[in-house]
């Protein structure tokens, strides 16, 4: 049998999946906070207290799609379709169920050994993201979350525990999920509330320093722990465009670029670039680096680049002229060349391309596309099917575009995860009729339905196409 080296396959996230919120010994996350409905979003940025929330509210992680209980007939539904790698979470309150215990809850890295066995059992690869929007509620109680220096010990004791249990399992680790996001959506990325009074700008750089840190930490020691394994950072990307070529938009895009580079700057580069660092001075930001921070960056960078990959973005310097309703949280406008998903997001497979040279341009080093997918208010019929062409169609167009950049920009690519594997909680909204699997769930937006494992017509698209593929 020919050996295959590119990891096709789909990802997860635990928050989105797993569900059994308390069983097995698991504490409370951040994640576990964010409700379905008319508060989520204000929760989400870090503008209101979770506890502000009204009795009542539906929270939809509690449930999920129960992939803690149901995980062995996923994995094998991935089999079927020939999948050759699996991205997924592990909850690090299922580990650690306030994050300040001295040792790890057993019952939840049994789950997860027993997780990682049966992807190998299907010769599937597993890669793991360490922290993907998940903090213990614990920490947040005890040191405000990420606003502390002392977060960096509790990541750091937990991916060890990590690398010392699943040595030789997991050759793929990826420290933060789509670090950048805490600009966007600080509690959804590292469950920071701004609290009136406080420097937003401070609080996120801060939190995002000390999140860097972990992450160089964590690369030391996993080399120290299995040095056959390969690290990541991961960012969720996409190129900014000027909305036209007026230089006050093409250097409204410039910034906002080196924004979402920032953070792949120091985890790759492993220091500050000095825009930055001028900023910082200019506004009055203090941001706590020490020496030895900078030591631990600058030794200890990562050995890929991963990254998600669902649109582009436009820049424009004056916006009271256009529609900036982009249904992202990355912000911009709309771009009038695009076509645009039922969410507003816009649908750019070029744009993929644009983002593959732009980071190997900048890093050199292999990238790893571990998030793409199209969410869409999928229809099941009478005949038990779903008809997702739209799907199917969003897929090709990006997987021919990646194919077109490893072949003929020679852009080194590990693999392509797709967002997702399985119908799944939209992070942004909380809903699950925002669905972008290949199997469909039966469940609704306020949490009915009987959990029901669906093929859509996607599944049998991909499953030809992975049969078929040469790489």
């Amino acid at each position: 049998m020919k050996k295959h080296k590119f990891l096709w396959g789909g990802a997860t996230a635990a928050n989105q999946v797993e569900g059994a919120y308390q069983e097995g010994g698991r504490g409370l996350s951040n994640i576990d906070l964010l409700p379905y409905g008319e508060y989520r979003l204000a929760v989400a940025q870090g503008k209101m207290h979770y506890s502000e929330v009204p009795e009542g509210a539906y929270y939809p992680s509690y449930e999920a799609i129960d992939f803690y209980n149901n995980y062995k007939e996923d994995i094998r539904m991935l089999a079927d379709l020939g999948m050759r790698a699996y991205r997924f979470s592990i909850s690090w309150s299922r580990i650690y169920p306030t994050g300040l215990e001295n040792k790890p809850n057993e019952e939840g890295l049994r789950f997860y050994e027993s997780v990682i066995g049966e992807l190998l059992k299907y010769n599937i690869e597993p890669i793991v993201t360490i922290s993907h929007f998940d903090v213990p509620k614990g920490l947040m109680d005890a040191f405000e979350s990420w606003k502390s220096r002392k977060m960096i010990a509790m990541y750091e004791k937990y991916a060890m525990t990590l690398f010392e249990r699943f040595k030789g399992k997991v050759k793929y680790w990826i420290t933060f999920n789509e670090i950048n996001m805490i600009l966007h959506k600080p509690f959804t990325g590292a469950a920071i509330t701004v609290s009136e009074g406080e420097d937003r700008e401070e609080v996120i750089y801060n939190a995002a320093h000390y999140e860097m840190v972990a992450s160089a930490l964590a690369t030391k020691r996993l080399r120290e722990i299995d040095p056959d394994a390969k690290i990541g950072a991961m960012l969720a990307a996409g190129d900014y465009y000027p909305y036209s070529s007026n230089p006050e938009d093409v250097r409204e895009a410039q910034k906002a670029n080196q924004e979402t580079f920032f953070f792949l700057d120091v985890q790759s580069r492993g220091e500050y670039p000095r825009w930055a660092l001028n900023r910082f001075k200019k506004r009055g930001i203090h941001v706590d680096i020490t020496v030895e921070d900078q030591n631990i960056l600058k030794e200890n960078t990562v050995d890929y680049i991963s990254f998600s990959y669902y649109a582009s973005r436009t820049s424009k310097a004056d916006t009271t002229d256009v529609d900036t309703n982009t249904g992202n949280a990355a912000g911009g406008v709309v771009n009038p060349y695009l076509e645009r998903s039922e969410w507003g997001w816009m649908i750019d497979p070029l744009g993929l391309r644009i983002v593959m040279n732009s980071i190997w341009d900048r890093y050199q080093k292999p990238l790893f596309l571990v998030e793409n997918g199209l969410g869409a208010r999928d229809i099941l019929e009478e005949d038990e099917r779903v008809h997702d062409e739209y799907r199917i169609a969003y897929l090709k167009e990006h997987i021919d575009t990646l194919l077109l950049t490893m072949k003929e920009d020679g852009v080194p690519l590990l693999g392509f995860t797709m967002w997702s594997a399985i119908d799944l909680v939209s992070s942004s909204g909380g809903e699950m009729g925002k669905r972008y699997g290949l199997i469909y769930v039966d469940k609704d937006n306020n949490g009915k339905g009987t959990l029901r494992r669906i093929k859509k017509d996607s599944y049998e698209w991909f499953k030809a196409f992975l049969a078929s593929s040469d790489i």
